[in-house]
């Protein structure tokens, strides 16, 4: 039974982000029930690497004065699996915007889907989604894509170690990733269509491990918020 001393020295806390979240509500969520349950007027918890609300699975917290080693964290390398639909694109590159654009996949075969994969292991450059809260001149880039403003994005230098795919059903593409900090996802399922010479957006993610943390050691929110009261 952990007690408040034990959570303002710091915790490192293994979390299963629920879909349709935000990482800043999870953490919000977490630092008023740990301030409730022990009566702490104020407690730093933080985040280590942002989860979009699209997207399930590990997310690293930290209370008190274990929020020092977030950016140890962040920097660590990240596993995720979920799905890419072929042959559709979305400007988001995910769910979170309708379908814009539909591309031809006749020509598309499993070896082919396969073969496209080795293109994308090692370093390569990579444009960050223009929904994204990625900051440019003081502003987050999804301020600039809502408003419908046009704005220049740089590619920055990612690291893909393995791309691997896992089962193949009609257009809808499992996978597997380990990859560096900074890599977006959805950005490598539009470049994945577009080195097919056809279409993709992501329509599933889940981050399985970051460093040597795994989400199979995590607690839904729920569940932890329950060893609070226990």
């Amino acid at each position: 039974m952990k007690t408040a001393e034990d959570y303002l020295t710091g915790q490192v806390l293994l979390i299963d982000k629920p879909l349709n979240w935000t990482s800043f509500q999870a953490v919000n969520k977490l630092r008023w029930e740990i301030r409730q349950a022990f009566n702490i007027k104020k407690i730093k918890v933080g985040h280590a690497g942002t989860l979009d609300p699209l997207a399930t699975g590990l997310l690293i917290i930290c209370t008190g004065k274990k929020t020092k080693e977030i950016n140890t964290f962040q920097a660590q390398v990240k596993e995720y699996t979920g799905t890419i639909v072929l042959g559709s694109t979305t400007p988001s590159f995910d769910l979170e915007t309708e379908i814009n654009e539909t591309f031809p996949t006749d020509h598309i075969t499993e070896e082919l889907i396969h073969q496209t994969t080795k293109q994308f292991i090692g370093d390569i450059e990579q444009f960050p989604p223009v929904f994204s809260a990625v900051k440019k001149d003081g502003k987050r880039l999804y301020e600039f894509a809502r408003a419908g403003e046009a704005v220049e994005i740089k590619p920055r230098t990612i690291n893909i170690s393995e791309f691997e795919i896992t089962s193949i059903e009609n257009l809808n593409v499992n996978f597997r990733v380990v990859c560096s900090k900074g890599t977006y996802i959805r950005s490598l399922a539009n470049d994945f269509g577009k080195a097919l010479q056809s279409g993709a957006h992501l329509s599933a993610l889940r981050r399985t491990k970051i460093g040597d943390f795994n989400v199979t050691n995590a607690l839904g929110i729920e569940t932890f918020i329950n060893t609070l009261k226990a």
